[in-house]
């Protein structure tokens, strides 16, 4: 069983809730087994699009990971100049970066990002988020070390886990990042009319496959451990990812910042010029937004 963030848009098409409510209880086992299918595929035309995508003066190569080949792009010289890794989220594709590759290409660094697997250039045909961070792994491999990995959705969660995996980089970036894969599939299992006992199910299904706790992979289980900087950008309106689960990694990652933003949305805030604009400040040592601090006399308090 594979697993994705918050990916299914809002209002699931009427005839698939009725298939999954009806399923649910008619044929569990095999509405299980199609709920998981469908909660493991990137969306088709975001992949389409992807593939047709312009990548402008990218140079492009692949990187082996695991049966895939991940498509890659790079701008600058990563052997000479400081890095930046990029991490796609769920049904999106490397080249969704190119608002950034000017400005930090200006500001002295090289650009790298990749497609994950199953998702534009790269093979594959399903994805989860063990996928998303050995792929991580996998590209982040080609460089000695990188001077900021920067993730957007489930790609920011897939960055944490890669970093508290041995990924060497001076500072972190998460933009809109998942936190909580229980309550987007739970989101998951409200959207398309799927009973909580079978989204249950499926998680239980997927950490027996796979040899993970999900609560291994929370950030209240991985950011303590994490020493680098980092900065966390999340919109306080964000319909897909709540503002909560940024927070929530701002909280406990020793040395974060959490910059709360208004009106740019799940999708619109990986590329504004806002977010970018923090993050070059941020790179060069500069502290936008707030530190999160945490205790028992005060849960929930900023700096």
């Amino acid at each position: 069983m594979s697993e994705k963030s918050t990916t299914v848009r809002k209002k699931a098409p009427a005839w698939l809730r009725a298939g999954f409510a009806t399923g649910s209880w008619l044929a569990p086992a095999l509405t299980l087994r199609y709920a998981t299918r469908l909660f493991a595929t990137p969306h088709a035309g975001m992949r389409r699009r992807a593939q047709n995508a312009d990548r402008g003066d990218a140079r492009t190569d692949t990187v082996a990971c695991g049966d895939a080949r991940l498509a890659t792009y790079v701008w600058g010289d990563p052997a000479r100049q400081p890095t930046v890794l990029f991490v796609h989220g769920w049904s999106s594709y490397g080249l969704r970066c190119l608002p950034w590759v000017r400005p930090l290409r200006e500001a002295g660094y090289a650009v790298v990002a990749f497609d994950q697997p199953a998702h534009g250039r790269s093979g594959g045909d399903e994805a989860s988020l063990p996928h998303f961070v050995e792929a991580t792994l996998a590209v982040a491999a080609q460089h000695a070390s990188l001077a900021a990995v920067v993730g957007h959705s489930m790609g920011g969660m897939a960055a944490a886990v890669a970093l508290s995996r041995g990924i060497r980089a001076d500072r972190a970036v998460l933009i809109a990042p998942a936190a909580d894969m229980r309550a987007a599939g739970q989101r998951f299992g409200r959207q398309v009319a799927l009973q909580d006992r079978l989204v249950t199910r499926m998680f239980e299904r997927f950490e027996t496959r796979l040899g993970v706790r999900l609560a291994d992979l929370t950030p209240q289980a991985l950011a303590p451990a994490l020493g680098i900087p980092a900065l966390v950008v999340h919109d306080r309106a964000d319909d897909e990812v709540p503002w909560e689960e940024g927070e929530r990694y701002a909280r406990y990652w020793p040395g974060a910042r959490l910059l709360t933003v208004t009106g740019a949305g799940h999708h619109r805030i990986a590329a504004a010029p806002d977010t970018i604009e923090a993050t070059l400040r941020f790179l060069r040592g500069g502290s936008p937004g707030v530190r999160v601090v945490s205790s028992l006399a005060l849960p929930y308090g900023v700096a």
